[in-house]
């Protein structure tokens, strides 16, 4: 008989069916597929534990992965943030009809200039006031001494020895969190200088081939989700961009007030208490004032406690300015990120990573919600990406094309 002849196979009759299920529950075997047991709410929750488990695991190894390549990965990122703040002038000096490589040498050494010439300030102001800021503390410190011991309190010199002694044990610890942090550039002079020179060929290398370099990761993701990858990127940068225009606007606020206030006091180091409140303005919230305090500490060491107070007022009017006008008027509008957003990124940045993790936090929450924002709204969907094939002679392909043959 033909295969084709051969009867279709017959469903069991109910009958049948119930015999076979009554002999499954004798033999001990369940009645009905688990999963079929389980309340829905049961299963739609184990459905979404693996998965969360498994983005977990893969947001795990990649963290692991940036630790171990921290000496690269962080200066990347920082040649990353500075590309944003340079391309705009780059570009505004090409419009301008400036050679391209011309344009791109003057950036590059406009930015060695001004970066190199704020360190030298502040290092020869340090340098040449250091012996009196020495001198001046530890007498400041005995004077403190002297009060712990002669004033309302009337501590014994033990006591105030073993006080001291848990209040620095205290401050190691929890600075380990801010100088040792899980992304620090390292701890010798050969990382640091290596990873300002990693910086410094990262940013020329963007400012060289930002765009090809942009289509080339385009194309490493699917055809059907290039476009969506290619809009939410150029959306990131664009935030990115705003983000570092603004907080180095906000920043130099930061720095000409409470340097001004410094200089108006008669203090010491102005020019390195405002460098320090300028680079510490780029972390948000806490960033300018744990460097405010270290004017306010140089205030009470060679002025006393009155010209301390002011010092602190002035600091304190600094911080409700950028609170109250800069951050909402100009941040919010450039970043579009929540205040409390803001500070619960700060504090996770710093506690998984230090000093570089607290001064990522912000613009990297600030493009992932842009990004995420833009991929969500299907705005991709009927825009072609516009970085898609990468121009002849790319600078970072070493793979000969193949010759054609005539």
């Amino acid at each position: 008989m033909a295969e084709s002849d051969a009867p279709a196979p017959q469903d069991p009759s109910p009958s049948v069916r119930a015999r076979f299920l009554r002999r499954r529950r004798d033999l001990g075997a369940p009645a009905e597929p688990v999963d079929e047991s389980l309340p829905r709410g049961v299963r739609l929750a184990g459905a979404w534990s693996w998965r969360l488990l498994v983005i977990g695991a893969v947001i795990a190894v990649a963290i692991f992965l940036i630790v171990q390549l921290r000496l690269i990965v962080v200066p990347v990122l920082i040649a990353v943030l500075l590309a944003a703040l340079l391309v705009p002038f780059k570009d505004f000096l090409v419009r301008h009809r400036w050679p391209s490589w011309l344009a791109i040498v003057t950036t590059l050494v406009l930015l060695v200039v001004v970066v190199g010439g704020l360190c030298y300030l502040a290092i020869w102001q340090v340098t040449r006031q250091s012996h009196e800021l020495q001198v001046q503390s530890v007498a400041a410190f005995e004077q403190f001494r002297d009060w712990l011991s002669t004033g309302p309190l009337g501590l014994t010199p033990n006591q105030i020895d073993s006080a001291f002694q848990s209040l620095w044990s205290s401050l190691q610890q929890d600075s380990q969190v801010y100088i040792s942090g899980a992304l620090s550039i390292g701890s010798t002079v050969g990382h640091v200088l290596t990873g300002a020179l990693l910086t410094l060929f990262s940013v020329l290398f963007i400012l060289i081939d930002g765009r090809s370099i942009w289509g080339w990761i385009v194309r490493v993701f699917p055809k059907s989700a290039r476009s969506a990858v290619d809009g939410a990127g150029r959306a990131g940068w664009t935030t990115l961009r705003n983000f570092a225009k603004v907080q180095v606007l906000v920043a130099s606020i930061d720095a000409l007030g409470i340097g001004l206030g410094a200089f108006f006091l008669g203090l010491p180091l102005v020019i390195p208490i405002a460098v320090l409140v300028f680079l510490g303005s780029f972390i948000p919230i806490v960033g300018a004032v744990i460097t405010g305090a270290l004017a306010v500490f140089i205030a009470l060491v060679f002025k006393g406690w009155v010209f301390a107070l002011i010092m602190l007022g002035v600091v304190l009017l600094v911080q409700q300015i950028e609170g109250h006008v800069l951050q909402p008027l100009i941040m919010g509008t450039a970043v579009k990120v929540h205040p409390l957003a803001v500070v619960l990124a700060v504090a996770a940045g710093s506690l998984l990573a230090g000093i570089p993790g607290a001064l990522f936090a912000v613009p990297f929450v600030a493009v992932l919600n842009v990004m995420v924002h833009y991929v969500s709204s299907g705005a991709w969907r009927d825009k072609p990406p516009e970085a898609m094939a990468a121009p002849a002679g790319a600078i970072w392909e070493v793979v000969p094309r193949p010759l054609r043959r005539p």
